[in-house]
């Protein structure tokens, strides 16, 4: 009697197993470009809706640049990503998504954050304390390409994922939201890299970083802007402090290995900048033609 109940309950455990797994298996999406597997268990519109929220609160705590000039630059930069992200997404069969992005870029002033972000559906804040790094038009594109390859690749999805599946064993965000909304808010925000102080945690794996190497110098590239600029920023930010790197640095790749890595994505990233032929000269001038 007793083996009889043990199996009962050892079946039931199996076929819980069995249809996770299936759950899982469909949730699984290949990030463009790289190709690799990444498990999205969050369906999108849900990802969206907490996206636009948080990023509208973080506007009204932060203080927004008055500097037109640099406010102009970012905005500018930024459209230009995006539409070679958009781009992008067409000639990876991913066009289908586009329709999320509602593209925004602000500056927030603030001198002693280094630092940049893109949430879900095209959310982007850049602080003024990277601009120092970046150095101009070119320098900013690594940053904006960067920080939008995290988003396209969905990697916030996939790190939210990953802490519903360890921290409420692959409960529904819906579900979780209903039920345990204060800790399922601050899952979304440690996933996306927003702290309750409206600091930066930088969370994305060292995996996740290159992979947005990868695709932001190819976002630059097919946006008009030299890639192997990239090389440069990575190098000044990498001696910006060696004691304390800045929260940009914090989970990424060591410097040698982020440069040598580099090398070759954008070596396959002048492909999309030589095809471009007058935006070329464009970038080198700054964008100009923009203005």
């Amino acid at each position: 009697m007793k083996s009889a109940e043990q199996n009962r309950r050892l079946f039931r455990r199996v076929i819980w197993v069995l249809i996770f797994s299936i759950v899982v298996i469909a949730a699984c999406a290949r990030v463009p470009l790289t190709e690799r597997k990444s498990l999205q268990l969050v369906p999108e519109q849900e990802v969206l809706a907490l996206s636009f929220q948080q990023y509208n609160q973080v506007l009204r705590k932060s203080k927004l640049s008055q500097n037109r000039q640099k406010v102009e630059m970012v905005r500018r930069v930024g459209r230009r990503i995006a539409r070679a992200a958009e781009e992008f997404l067409e000639e990876e069969g991913l066009g289908y998504e586009i329709e999320n992005y509602q593209w925004e870029f602000n500056l927030i002033k603030d001198d002693k954050t280094v630092n940049a972000w893109c949430m879900p559906g095209g959310k982007v804040a850049v602080y003024t304390g990277i601009l120092k790094y970046t150095k101009d038009e070119a320098g900013l594109a690594v940053v904006l390409g960067h920080e939008i390859a995290h988003a396209i690749a969905h990697h916030g999805n996939e790190r939210m994922s990953q802490a519903l599946l360890a921290n409420m064993g692959g409960m529904a965000l819906s579900v979780a939201l209903s039920q345990r909304p204060a800790e399922t808010r601050r899952l979304f925000m440690a996933a996306f890299g927003l702290a309750a102080n409206v600091g930066f945690l930088l969370p994305y794996s060292r995996v996740q970083e290159s992979e947005a190497d990868h695709i932001g110098v190819v976002l630059m590239a097919k946006a008009g802007y030299d890639p192997r600029v990239a090389l440069a920023f990575w190098d000044r930010m990498s001696k910006a402090n060696k004691r304390r790197p800045p929260e940009f640095l914090c989970t990424h790749p060591a410097p040698r290995t982020r440069i040598r890595r580099l090398r070759v994505y954008i070596q396959e990233a002048l492909r999309y900048y030589k095809r471009l032929g007058s935006c070329e000269n464009t970038a080198q001038m700054g964008g100009k033609d923009e203005q």
